[in-house]
């Protein structure tokens, strides 16, 4: 394993480089080494690309085509060239045989903060959309983050929650009428300034009408933009299902337009009723309804013990008790004291409640793609999925259980979320592809090593086997580790560009 660059590059730490560890290079081996080759040392002489990938097995989820041997060559931030015939660049990495992919597309995110985004990019991350709510400010949030400077691309949604709650409206009561107006507005004028689609939580927010709901999605619904939604229900028992859910959604999608997306089927809407819940996406599809949904690749789910999830009667809604609930980032199972204390500090615990064949299910489903629903914050108060969502997908799911095949695992993290977006965000049309013309987002990683390390215990543990990661046509992670001084992350927003 070695990395050089005509003693331009200077050491790892010169670089602020952080290294992942010792099982990364243990991964590795020496096989993905970034070097100019011998034409190229004087200045790069000769050389007709940046940056060329060689012994490619490269993998384009968007027609399928899975070629071995060839030449992946990066020009500015653009895919310029993909060969069999010779070709040089100024720098060459020899993929020795890893797969080469567009990078993986986080279509269920949070905020790009400066702690969590690199454990994204280390999961093969290069696109972060925040599209479970990102700002109920877009212009200011899009301003923000581009002064940050994060190392992926990023983007979100309108955080209708948020709106709300500065309206004085409170979580248990409807907006009214005027409420509601004020509110489509400010929807309006976040999909102006950026916003890729509108969010909405009704079980966090339980006092959300069907009204509210049918607004927002006629704002979505005018602009072409995304209606990301965490339903009303995520269990059976009467009053109030997952299917009264999901119908909820369906019915004012049928009346507005509005494409929707489901955020985590298999916690929120399908958790005890996936093969039910699954059948109402695609009668819905079949009658020209716009509906997907993702999940994580994780058999529980977490949430503030603050939030409304956590009303009386949580232990026969999920079907679970205390025990089964965890504080996130540590050991410790809950009891009905530790509960109560941990509910009044709004702690994050990890609630062991999802059949796993409602997971296996959802993933199997054409309309299922796979989103996160976390970022790491300080602390690592967090579920593992914050860290660990595509290399698990890849590890767990294509290579041990043989649930997915790996073309179709990498379809549900790049091209799918592209092609869920791209109706409204431009750039979009250019990521998720391996092409010609395609933006130089990309992975190189070995199937037969790729690995999530993140816990409930330790969230905070960067996944491994993706050893290159390119954002923008430049290497963000190498297999020495994380390059913290690149930061080529661009804003994603809603229009042309």
């Amino acid at each position: 394993m070695r990395l050089t660059r005509r003693r331009l590059l200077g050491s790892a730490a010169a670089l602020g480089v952080a290294a992942l560890g010792r099982k990364t290079a243990v991964a590795v081996g020496a096989a993905c080494a970034l070097t100019p080759p011998p034409e190229a040392r004087a200045a790069g002489a000769g050389a007709a690309y940046d940056l060329v990938i060689r012994n490619a097995r490269a993998m384009d989820p968007a027609t399928g085509a899975d070629e071995a041997g060839v030449a992946v060559a990066v020009r500015g931030a653009r895919i310029a060239a993909i060969t069999r015939a010779p070709v040089r660049g100024r720098w060459e990495i020899d993929a020795g045989g890893r797969v080469v992919a567009p990078g993986f597309i986080d279509i269920l995110s949070y905020d790009p903060n400066a702690y969590g985004v690199w454990y994204k990019l280390a999961d093969g991350v290069t696109t972060n959309l925040a599209m479970h709510g990102a700002s109920a400010e877009m212009g200011a949030w899009y301003r923000a983050y581009e002064r940050a400077r994060p190392p992926v691309h990023f983007g979100g949604a309108f955080y209708y929650g948020a709106a709300r709650a500065r309206l004085g409206i409170g979580r248990y009561a409807p907006a009214r009428a005027e409420h509601i107006a004020r509110l489509s507005e400010q929807a309006a004028r976040a999909v102006r300034e950026g916003a890729l689609g509108i969010s909405m939580s009704p079980e966090y927010v339980p006092g959300t009408s069907t009204a509210e709901i049918e607004a927002m999605m006629r704002v979505a619904a005018a602009h072409r933009v995304l209606f990301s939604v965490h339903v009303r229900y995520s269990d059976m028992e009467p009053p109030g299902t997952n299917l009264d859910a999901l119908r909820e959604v369906l019915g004012a999608a049928r009346r507005t337009g509005a494409a929707v997306h489901i955020n985590h089927i298999h916690s929120t809407g399908g958790t005890f009723s996936m093969a039910a819940s699954l059948r109402l996406l695609d009668e819905a599809r079949a009658e020209g309804v716009d509906v997907t949904a993702c999940v994580y690749p994780y058999a529980f789910w977490a949430t503030y013990l603050s939030s409304a999830r956590f009303d009386p009667g949580w232990q026969r809604r999920f079907r679970i008790d205390y025990g089964d609930l965890q504080l996130a980032g540590s050991t410790e199972r809950l009891t009905p004291t530790s509960f109560a204390r941990y509910r009044r500090e709004g702690k994050v615990a990890v609630a062991y409640a999802i059949p796993e064949d409602d997971l296996v299910a959802a993933l199997r489903s054409p309309l299922v793609m796979i989103g996160s629903d976390a970022i790491l914050e300080p602390g690592n108060n967090n579920h593992p999925r914050a860290a660990g969502t595509f290399a698990r997908t890849l590890r767990v799911y294509v290579r041990e259980r043989q649930v997915l095949g790996l073309m179709e695992a990498l379809a549900k993290m790049t091209i799918m979320p592209a092609r869920r977006l791209e109706a409204c965000a431009a750039a979009l049309r250019r990521k998720g592809r391996l092409q010609v013309g395609a933006d130089a987002d990309l992975v190189v990683f070995d199937p037969a090593t790729v690995a999530d390390h993140a816990t409930v215990e330790r969230p905070n543990q960067f996944s491994t086997g993706i050893d290159y990661v390119l954002v923008g046509g430049r290497v963000v992670k190498d297999p020495r580790g994380l390059r913290r001084d690149t930061r080529a992350g661009r804003p994603v927003r809603a229009g042309p560009g």
